[in-house]
């Protein structure tokens, strides 16, 4: 079915370019023309972005942002239970990833109204593939929080995570937020600043978390920042000795053998049989 046959109502999460016009996806550029209602993070944005790819948009378009959202995702349910077809554009790249979008989605899954999406560019996949750092497993964080003592508090929280982790950030706080990073995992930490992606001046930067921190500092940073940081290492397993050490320790505080044996190896991941055996040969 073409977009511009009648059909059920439905919401449409469109993503829309993060730099490059030549981005925009076909079915993007049919439904900014056809689609009933157009509700844009910024309209101006949107406007330029419509005059950019040389679409008239035929439906109302109406603005849409984190400030009123609330007031406005009834309005927008509305027209979808009347049967039209309403498109959810943001600055750049998909609705609702850190983005406005989740709210109306919530509201329109709840009420069993159809959701769908035109996929597209996306910052964070875009600085994950660029980062050099491992992608089989991510996790995406959004923005750290900007007070220092509840990012370090975030960052102690993630100081774990194996996974690799994206980030966005905003230029004038990126020193500050790369120090975080230097001090919450460890200045050893590979890091990936990815800048401007798919625009005139792309930048990616890759280096220890040390490294990339004492070149935020010397440098005046502008554009749209993604940070790529990878994971946590594997934890080194304990060797026998230190098994054997922690046992003694928790003996030698008063637990029988057996308990401290179980606790140890049950920490360890390891043989509570061959522990005991090793406890008694090192004594």
């Amino acid at each position: 079915m073409r977009e511009s046959e009648p059909g059920p109502g439905r919401v449409v999460l469109a993503a829309t370019p993060i730099g490059n016009l030549g981005d925009a996806s076909r079915r993007l550029v049919e439904l900014l023309a056809e689609a009933d209602v157009i509700a844009a993070e910024d309209t101006r944005r949107l406007h330029r972005l419509v005059q950019g790819l040389g679409v008239q948009p035929a439906g109302r378009v109406l603005s849409y942002h984190e400030h009123n959202e609330a007031a406005k995702t009834p309005e927008l349910l509305e027209e979808v239970r009347a049967g039209r077809t309403v498109l959810l554009v943001t600055d750049a790249g998909m609705p609702s990833v850190s983005d406005p979008g989740y709210r109306l989605v919530e509201a329109a899954v709840a009420e069993g109204l159809t959701v769908t999406a035109v996929p597209g560019p996306s910052a964070v996949l875009t600085a994950l593939a660029l980062s050099g750092l491992p992608t089989d497993r991510f996790c995406f964080d959004g923005f750290l929080p900007r007070k220092a003592g509840e990012r370090a508090g975030r960052l102690s929280e993630l100081s774990g995570e194996r996974r690799t982790m994206v980030f966005f950030e905003a230029p004038h706080r990126l020193p500050a937020m790369l120090r975080a990073l230097a001090d919450g995992f460890g200045p050893g930490r590979r890091v990936a600043v990815c800048r401007e992606l798919t625009k005139t001046y792309e930048e990616v930067l890759r280096g220890t978390a040390g490294e990339i921190a004492a070149w935020a500092e010397g440098h005046e940073v502008r554009g749209e920042i993604a940070v790529v940081v990878e994971g946590a290492p594997e934890a080194e397993p304990a060797s026998a000795e230190d098994l054997v050490a922690e046992v003694n320790a928790l003996v030698n505080g008063g637990a029988r053998l057996k308990d401290a044996v179980a606790a140890v190896a049950d920490d360890a991941g390891a043989s509570k049989r061959e522990l005991y055996a090793a406890v008694l040969a090192a004594r």
